[in-house]
Order: structure tokens, then C-alpha cells, then sequence
């Protein structure tokens, strides 16, 4: 293999010069278009210039470039070439080239490019980010469209940043269309934990994209329905709670109801918010939208920090039973239950200037071209990184405590069927509230890392935004076993008393 400096045309070095004065510039989508095109020029006039008969690596600031003649008789039908090294990647991919597009031409040289900067193929990523370096395979006065033998690439990528809710593509950059990436023509094989490998019935620019999972307009429609009906329910059941427990004196005499109204004022806000995240998205007034994804961090937070004290309570209630007296318990809980997510978001708020991290963020719909924009986190890795393992945090203490009160709750009711008849489904459905009041529904969002699975979604819509709603229905059902009860202790009383 002969490796030489490749000799770039006055032309792209021109643009070069631009870029490197200003990188700003070459993210202009016009100026992108155009460099793209002479770039491609360049290429495909130094793939023509390179003698015949010997592969040929070229060297840029930009990329390298290796120029291979094709041999029709190579056995199996496809020639491999490994793509070129770069200044910051090795061994970056291989590609299988098949030679049937080139069983017609007296002799043909094919290139295969490696970008080591790629900065004008990032103008439309939409909610895309590129994991892997950007190949070209280049064959000029060769037709490398529709192939019958699928073009074969295996992709080194990092792993490191893949996120539950996205997923990997392989995809082209669209040059004679609307200059975007597309997975059309192509399909993606995971073969291993770095290593990916690409089919495609094309040759252009190829690269290995982290894509967020998308959901088609006509469920996106549905499920915002249901989100807002529930939120919206939740929202006004939890405003009763509260103004219940402020008016109502015999309400805040339990720790407990002070907890169930807790976590309800928390999911008022975060319902209240959340129902806003659209409509503020839509303004421009980037202010008011970091303000709502900020409440909507916040008191989601906060909501799945007083389900975790809730988790406690019930298990220093139902199974420590004794010594559970705490010096201004109440007091306590609220520091934790309103003062930790204060200092998550709040050290995320530090930062802001910097990075933000709070903003519009981008749905894109599968059926169309149109994005759905709400007030929300705007990094993955913020989303994931901090609120994804916070709520797993949660969620294991919960679900462990669940477990546990379950156990008791059903041990106790085989201990009752000797004595006196009590039917077993009051105590699954006590279960079953204390799943709601708990939050474990929440880990329905588990089952959709990776992939859209619609019956999962709209569980998780159904019932999430109506968690409001469960606590109001626990409450209730609460306080009329407890008067039943006190009505019984008194009439049991007044009896003795007679006697």
C-alpha cells in the first residue's frame, strides 16, 4: 500500500482556510451544501488521478482517503477494503464492496473515506447524534444504486453513550435530497457491545447515529389525550386533598395524611406543569419554557421523593410497629421530601449559564416530518444520568418494601381465615392501592428502554397522570374505615358500659 499527502484542490482549500478562520461558518447550512459538493469533487477527481493496479492512502487535516482498483474476480463477489485511520480513530470500519455495479467497466478505482472532522454533516441531526466516524465510499462513473448484493459495513462505535430511550441506526447522508440523514435502504445489526454492522443498497456518506425512539403522529395524538384528561383529573383531585387537609382539623392529626397530602401537592404541580409544557413551548420566550421544565423536574423529583418516604412510613407502621416514635418527624420528612430535589435542580440551575440543560426539546414523529416541542430537559444525559437513576433508586426501595408489607398483609390473612371470613380480594386490592400510592407503576417506563411498545405507553399514561386521582380514592376509602371503626369502638363502649 502506497500512503502519500493528497494534493487538494485550490478550491477546497479555500473553503478550508474559511473554516479554519471560522469554524461557525461552515454549520451555515447554505455554506454546507457547498462544501459538501467541492468536497466530494476533490474526491472523486483524486479516486480518477490515482494509478491503477495499487492501493493508495490519502492524508487530509480533514480525512484520509484509500483508493483501491476493483478486481472482478475476487471470490465471493465482494471486495473488502478497510476504511482509512484518522488523526483520532483507528481501526474505524470495514466495508464489503460488491462487485457486480463493476462487471461492465474495463476498470474502475473505488475510494473509501474517513472524516476525522465531520462538523458540516451535523447541520440537520434533528434529535440524531452521530456515534461512529463518517465513511464515504466513492466509485466515479459507477452506478452503486439499488445493488443486488447489499454494500456490507462493520462500525466501531461507543457504547458509552447510548441511552435507555434511543436506539442505533445505520444511516446515509441524503445529498441529492434534503441534505439530511436517513435510514432508507439500510438496516442495522448489532453484533457485539462496540461493533455494529450495516447493510445498505447504496453508496453515499454513512455513519452509525444514536436516534431517539419516535412514536407515529396518530398515537402521539392519543396518548396526549389520555395525558391530559388524567392530568387533568389527577390535578383537580389532588387540589381537593390539599384544600382538604388545610380546612379539614381531624385530617391533619395522622403523619400519614400529611404524607398522602405531600406527595398530592407535589403531583398537582408536576400535573399543573406539565399540562403548560406544550402550550409554552409554542412561545418565544425561552425564559418561561426553562422556568416550566425546570417546575416539571422539579416536582416529579419531589413526587418520587415523598413516594419513597411513603415506602418508609409503611414500613415503620406495619412491620417495625414499636419504637418508631422520631422527634419532629413531620418536620424531617419535609426537609427530605422538598429539600433533596431542591438540591438536585438546583445544581443544575448553577450550571445553566454554562450549559443549559433546561429548554425546548424536540419530538419527532415517525409518519411525518413534523417535531412536537415541549419544555423539558434538553440533554440525554441529564435525563438519564440524573433522573432515570434517581427514580431507580426509588423504585428498588419501594418495590422491596411492597414485597415486604405484601407478605405481612397476606400472612396475616391466613392467620384471620381461621377465626372469621375475609375475602382475599380486599387485601389484593389493598396491594394494589399501595402499587399506586408507591409509585411502582412508574416502573412500567423500564419496559419501553430501547423500544416504542404502545400497550406499555398507554399503561404507563392511563396510570401515572391519574396517581392524583388514586391518593384522593385511598384517602377516602382511608378515612371511612377509620370512622366505621370508631363508630364500632364507641357502640362496643356504650354496650360494656350498660352491661
Amino acid at each position: 500500500m502506497k500512503e502519500s499527502q493528497m494534493v487538494i484542490p485550490k478550491d477546497v482549500k479555500n473553503i478550508y482556510n474559511v473554516k479554519n478562520m471560522c469554524g461557525a461558518v461552515i454549520l451555515n447550512e447554505n455554506v454546507t451544501d457547498t462544501y459538501i459538493s467541492v468536497e466530494k469533487k476533490a474526491i472523486d477527481e483524486m479516486i480518477n488521478n490515482t494509478n491503477s493496479n495499487q492501493t493508495t492512502t490519502y492524508v487530509t487535516k480533514g480525512f484520509s482517503l484509500t483508493v483501491v482498483t476493483m478486481n472482478t474476480n475476487t471470490p465471493g463477489g465482494y471486495i473488502q477494503i478497510p476504511a482509512p485511520d484518522v488523526l483520532h480513530y483507528k481501526d474505524v470500519a470495514l466495508t464489503w464492496i460488491p462487485v457486480d455495479p463493476f462487471l461492465n467497466q474495463n476498470q474502475s478505482n473505488i475510494g473509501v473515506v474517513t472524516y476525522d472532522s465531520y462538523e458540516h454533516f451535523k447541520v440537520k441531526l434533528g434529535n440524531k447524534s452521530i456515534t461512529s466516524t463518517v465513511i464515504r465510499i466513492e466509485a466515479p462513473g459507477v452506478d452503486l444504486s439499488n445493488l443486488k448484493h447489499l454494500l456490507k459495513i462493520k462500525f466501531k462505535y461507543n457504547d458509552t453513550i447510548h441511552t435507555p430511550n434511543s436506539t442505533l441506526s445505520c444511516e446515509f447522508y441524503d445529498e441529492q435530497g434534503n441534505k439530511s440523514w436517513k435510514p432508507d435502504g439500510c438496516s442495522t445489526n448489532r453484533i457485539s457491545h462496540d461493533e455494529v454492522e450495516c447493510y445498505c443498497d447504496h453508496a453515499t456518506p454513512f455513519a452509525l447515529l444514536l436516534v431517539d425512539l419516535k412514536i407515529s403522529k396518530s398515537q402521539w395524538e392519543i396518548l396526549s389525550y389520555i395525558s391530559y384528561v388524567g392530568c387533568c383529573l389527577s390535578a383537580f383531585f389532588s387540589a381537593i386533598t390539599v384544600f382538604s387537609f388545610i380546612f379539614i382539623s381531624n385530617a391533619r392529626a395522622e403523619v400519614s395524611s400529611s404524607i398522602h397530602v405531600s406527595l398530592s401537592a407535589a403531583l398537582f404541580v408536576l400535573n399543573l406543569s406539565f399540562m403548560l409544557s406544550e402550550w409554552a413551548a409554542t412561545l418565544s420566550m425561552n425564559g418561561l419554557c426553562v422556568f416550566i421544565a425546570v417546575t416539571i423536574h422539579y416536582s416529579l423529583l419531589s413526587s418520587f421523593t415523598w413516594m419513597a418516604i411513603e415506602a418508609m412510613h409503611l414500613y415503620l407502621l406495619l412491620i417495625r410497629v414499636f419504637n418508631i416514635y422520631i422527634k419532629h418527624y413531620m418536620i424531617k420528612l419535609s426537609v427530605i421530601g422538598w429539600g433533596v430535589p431542591a438540591v438536585v435542580v438546583g445544581g443544575l440551575l448553577s450550571v445553566h449559564s454554562i450549559r443549559p440543560f433546561y429548554g425546548t426539546h424536540e419530538m419527532t414523529l415517525t409518519d411525518t416530518d413534523r417535531t412536537n416541542s415541549i419544555c423539558w430537559i434538553k440533554e440525554n444525559i441529564i435525563l438519564y444520568g440524573v433522573t432515570l437513576s434517581y427514580f431507580s433508586i426509588v423504585f428498588l426501595f419501594n418495590l422491596g418494601i411492597l414485597i415486604t408489607v405484601s407478605r405481612q398483609i397476606f400472612k396475616l390473612q391466613r392467620t384471620r381465615s381461621k377465626y372469621e371470613k375475609m375475602p382475599v380480594w380486599k387485601d389484593a386490592g389493598t396491594v394494589l392501592g399501595l402499587m399506586c400510592l408507591l409509585g411502582t407503576t412508574w416502573g412500567l417506563a423500564f419496559f419501553t428502554s430501547g423500544h416504542t411498545i404502545y400497550p406499555i405507553l398507554y399503561l404507563f399514561c392511563i396510570f401515572n397522570s391519574m396517581q392524583g386521582f388514586y391518593i384522593f380514592v385511598w384517602m377516602c376509602a382511608t378515612t371511612m374505615k377509620n370512622r366505621r371503626q370508631s363508630l364500632q369502638s364507641k357502640t362496643k363502649s356504650t354496650v360494656d358500659a350498660s352491661r
